[in-house]
């Protein structure tokens, strides 16, 4: 799965950077918390910090071409089978893994229980996708399970709605349980708008760094998640660890992955001079 949603509305960079500090806070006194990320986040209702008033301030990070930018499910689909990450994204090694694409008219739902759901896509995603890979297990090592996600919003805003919702989600549920025999827990969580620190290639970047655990693959391991969101899109990057597997190796296949999808998307929708 992916963990990840959709998000509704403009969100300020206080806010945000407000709920990443409780969060961090959460995560550091409550000893056992987590959040799973594998789509993109999606509350069926904007929670207690998504009502804040969004800040639409900050200029799109892509000069887009409005007649490029997908306005119907066809063309969301269409442009999504263009920038989501395949195999290659991340480097030799990685293969697809069964099933390798998600049903597209489903999304993941985090539910009350803290326990991850596939639903009908919120009214405000106009198509999303998710596709699983692996780096296979070898010489002692456990497999990498990777995952990848894009969703298209009809609006910015509700693409930012999806980046604020993610943090609430985590806080909400310190603990989740992917699926069965999944759980994810002890999450650090980091929210970073553009121009802060070195983070410029999408208006807002979110990731959580956590423990694995797996019924199969036991467990802890290294568990992260990336997100990003610029215009009305959000692509998301999930690396569950095994035995054997380093935290930076994890690292370095969700960035890559992410910054291929961050690299295609500029591609597809900005203006052609």
């Amino acid at each position: 799965m992916t963990r990840g949603g959709p998000i509704r509305g403009s969100r300020g960079r206080g806010v945000l950077a407000l709920a990443a500090l409780l969060l961090v806070a959460a995560c550091a006194g409550g000893g056992g918390g987590g959040a799973a990320k594998e789509r993109p986040s999606t509350s069926p209702a904007r929670g207690t910090a998504a009502t804040k008033t969004p800040d639409a301030g900050a200029g799109p990070v892509i000069e887009a071409d409005p007649a490029r930018l997908p306005a119907t499910r066809k063309a969301a689909l269409d442009l999504i089978g263009r920038v989501i990450a395949d195999p290659e994204s991340f480097g030799p090694g990685v293969v697809e893994r069964r099933p390798y694409e998600s049903d597209p008219a489903t999304w993941p739902v985090l539910g009350a229980d803290c326990v991850w759901r596939q639903e009908k896509p919120a009214s405000s995603v106009l198509a999303t996708l998710t596709r699983s890979f692996e780096v296979p297990a070898a010489r002692g090592k456990g497999p990498i399970r990777l995952s990848a996600v894009m969703t298209v919003h009809r609006t910015r805003e509700d693409a930012r709605w999806e980046m604020a919702e993610s943090i609430e989600e985590t806080m909400r549920c310190p603990t989740q349980q992917l699926r069965k025999g999944e759980l994810i827990g002890s999450m650090i969580s980091t929210s970073l708008m553009r121009g802060e620190g070195d983070q410029n290639n999408s208006e807002d970047a979110l990731t959580e760094a956590g423990e694995y655990r797996s019924s199969v693959l036991g467990g802890p391991h290294p568990y992260l998640w990336q997100q990003a969101q610029a215009l009305q899109f959000t692509v998301a990057v999930t690396g569950k660890g095994a035995k054997g597997r380093a935290e930076k190796e994890i690292d370095d296949l969700t960035s890559q992955g992410q910054a291929v999808m961050l690299t295609r998307l500029g591609s597809a929708v900005a203006k052609q001079s």
